[in-house]
């Protein structure tokens, strides 16, 4: 038997699964036989994740002082021992994930290779849950949860170690579980007989009807008898889904009036069908509450804001359902719940009850594709002025990853705006789903840049500043011009000029004099010998030597003209006088003024910097093993920390 016995208390989160709960007890004590690693999986909504969550609890050891684990069945209760690593995925990508598990262990490692080979070394081994695998990644369509298993989990299961404890979707957990020795893994399967809890299910149900849990007071609620023998009904029909149950409980309790808790026809089977019967109860069409949801069933992220539900939902259907959603909140109210947005200003966001009620309600839609093309071009057309800046949070962090569920994302990335203004996480995400032979060549810049913005965690002035450069450097002037002439942003310099050539290990600013007028500012670049354009200026023992290119400092035109020898470079005193100073790390660097200390720029690169200099009138050039470019800073005003 799986459920409670007469002698012992159940789980009080779990209200059953002594079988699965034995069963993750002996994996985390390492009893003798027990699996180093654990896949927990089933259906979605077969309680996997409440399992999970309630067995944490039991590995808690200041929540373990809230529960009555003299009463508990003792072998489902693991021992006292420090909390396991549980490095949540949801919305994450799998190398958040992976340095989210870096950061517990204080690890010293600066490559995922290094992790594991840190964690393989490790005298003790280490205990890591990773729950609800199928909600990782920032956009749903980059499949974020099979990178994040092949990734991630099946080499920490591989690292003799780790004792791992992870949930996952059935074919992921399939494919886990295959990659490891048989004696090393074990799976626990919540639909397979052996780990199905029906007495747990009809207990949740029953509880879940109970006003002292919470259940508003009605009168198949407050007379006992009635409760457990609907909740008992509820359960038996519900199979093995924790889910259908509770949506046959949301539909009761929501809509009461004129419920029947003797009529077993309005008790679901299946997800699908919880939908189709409430529904039905209230003299709806059932495709009517469908279409309504269909804008949850595609959201990305947390859910979307109330105000698009209906434009969404109306866009997908084709025809206004404002009416729709005026009579409907009833029909809708089982399967959405409120989420507070705090980082968006404490706003409310829709989403769906159980992403399984996604799964259903995308499964029902005619064409998948063509509905997130309404979708993005309704929140195209929600931007006010095509300004990505006033847009919507919701419509400028997510529209990526309806477009790319569309088809049309490589159309959609042609906009420095959205490049700026967007959330590099979920757009970096999005974008590295697309075979990069599908991106223009801005995207392709977006692409190779947006590590340094994820990695910084850049503010949009920041981010800005780094596209602006980095078109420089890809040969895109116009985009960069559109950065500044656009976006109406203060940036802490403009790139004056960029050259793509390698091998640059010096560079000077300097100048040039002229038979008449002032002298020419210049960079002078040492570069390797036989670069084109190049003057040669000595050799070294083994004949190799090096060279110089001599570029206007402002407009980066070639001056081959100009020897070298007659550069003038700024005295120490022109340095020290000068209103602007700079210091340099391996991938940074810093412009301040002199007067203030401040900062006022920061420059950083996703390839170490190879040499740099400032000009007097605050001119920065700087090589890396990209080439070499000239930025003129704008003069001491807010700093821009990197």
């Amino acid at each position: 038997m799986t459920g409670v016995t007469e002698d012992y208390a159940p789980h009080p989160h779990i209200g059953g699964r002594v079988a699965a709960l034995r069963a993750l007890a002996a994996w985390r004590a390492a009893a003798p036989g027990a699996p180093r690693v654990v896949v927990l999986t089933g259906h979605s909504g077969s309680g996997r994740s409440r399992l999970l969550t309630g067995f944490l609890m039991l590995c808690d050891p200041d929540y373990r002082k809230r529960l009555p684990l003299e009463e508990m069945d003792p072998s489902t209760v693991p021992p006292e021992l420090p909390a396991p690593a549980v490095p949540a995925p949801d919305g994450l990508t799998a190398a958040q994930v992976l340095w989210l598990l870096a950061e517990h262990y204080e690890l010293n490692a600066t490559s995922t290779e290094g992790v594991y080979a840190e964690l393989a070394a490790r005298a003790e081994p280490v205990t890591v849950v990773v729950p609800d695998v199928d909600r990782a990644g920032p956009v749903r369509a980059a499949d974020e949860p099979a990178r994040l298993v092949r990734e991630v989990l099946a080499p920490l299961a591989a690292t003799g170690t780790v004792r791992l404890l992870a949930e996952v979707p059935g074919p992921l957990a399939t494919e886990l579980a295959g990659s490891l020795p048989s004696g090393a893994v074990q799976v626990i399967d919540l639909d397979e007989p052996e780990w199905a809890d029906p007495e747990g299910l009809v207990l949740h149900a029953q509880a879940a009807l109970d006003p002292e849990f919470g259940a508003p007071e009605l009168p198949f609620t407050v007379d006992p008898a009635v409760r457990l023998a609907l909740g008992a009904a509820i359960g038996s029909r519900a199979g093995t889904s924790h889910l259908v149950a509770q949506l046959a409980v949301n539909c009761a309790l929501m809509a009461p009036e004129g419920y029947d808790p003797a009529d077993e026809r309005h008790l679901p089977t299946s997800v699908g069908e919880a939908l189709d019967l409430h529904a039905r109860r209230l003299g709806a069409d059932p495709q009517t509450l469908r279409l309504l949801l269909a804008p949850l069933a595609l959201a990305e992220a947390d859910g979307i804001p109330v105000q698009l539900w209906p434009r969404l939902a109306s866009a997908i259907a084709g025809q206004d359902m404002s009416q729709a959603f005026a009579d409907g909140m009833l029909l809708v109210g089982p399967f959405v719940q409120p989420e507070e947005a705090a980082e968006d200003g404490g706003r409310t966001l829709l989403r769906l009850f159980h992403p399984a009620v996604g799964d259903e309600v995308r499964a029902g839609l005619p064409n998948v594709r063509a509905a997130q093309t309404q979708v993005a071009m309704a929140l195209l057309e929600a931007v006010p002025e095509q300004d990505w800046s006033r847009a919507d949070p919701y419509v400028r962090d997510h529209i990526a990853g309806h477009t790319l569920e569309a088809g049309l994302l490589p159309q959609l990335l042609t906009d420095p705006g959205l490049f700026v203004h967007a959330d590099p996480v979920s757009l970096r995400a999005a974008v590295e789903a697309v075979p990069t032979e599908e991106l223009g060549p801005p995207a392709r810049t977006y692409l190779r840049t947006a590590p340094l913005l994820t990695r910084t965690q850049a503010e949009v002035v920041l981010r800005a500043a780094l596209l602006e450069t980095a078109f420089m450097e890809d040969g895109l002037p116009e985009y960069a011009d559109a950065v500044h002439g656009r976006l109406g942003l203060d940036l802490p310099w403009r790139t004056l000029w960029s050259l793509p050539v390698g091998g640059v290990d010096a560079v000077t600013v300097g100048s040039a004099p002229r038979p008449e007028g002032p002298p020419v500012p210049v960079a002078v670049l040492v570069v390797p010998a036989g670069t084109a354009g190049a003057r040669p200026v000595g050799e070294d023992a083994g004949g190799a030597g090096s060279a110089v290119l001599v570029r206007d400092l402002v407009s980066g035109e070639d001056l081959g003209d100009v020897d070298p020898a007659h550069v003038l470079r700024p005295s120490e005193e022109e340095r020290a006088a000068a209103p602007l100073g700079l210091s340099r790390g391996a991938d940074y660097l810093r412009v301040w003024d002199r007067a203030s200390e401040e900062v006022v720029a920061a420059l950083i690169s996703d390839t170490p910097f190879t040499a740099a200099d400032l000009s007097p009138d605050g001119i920065l050039l700087v090589a890396t093993e990209r080439g070499a470019k000239a930025l003129r800073i704008r003069s001491a005003d807010p700093a821009i920390a990197s």
